[in-house]
């Protein structure tokens, strides 16, 4: 009898790269906004930050790029944020 693999994971979410600024910070949540250069604002939450990059390292008015995904059940949704290099 063959074994099968243990838990099959689901595949990964991927999104659109997009850039913007960091216009508000919820620190006792650990979740955010960015203003997109069109005036939309996106939610990201500090589990989508990039490895190495810490919530509590984050300011308003930093520029980040990340992964821009439309969650079914919260709408939009920043992943794979990252601080932007100028």
């Amino acid at each position: 009898m063959p074994l099968q693999s243990a838990v099959k994971r689901p595949p990964e979410r991927r999104g659109v790269v997009a850039a913007g600024r960091i216009v508000k910070l919820v620190i006792g949540q650990s979740h955010g906004f960015i203003r997109l250069t069109g005036g939309r604002d996106i939610f990201f939450h500090r589990a989508d930050l990039t490895e190495g990059l810490a919530f509590n390292a984050l300011a308003v008015g930093d520029h980040v790029t990340f992964e821009l995904v439309d969650d079914a059940v919260s709408g939009p949704r920043a992943i794979r944020v990252e601080r932007r290099r100028e």
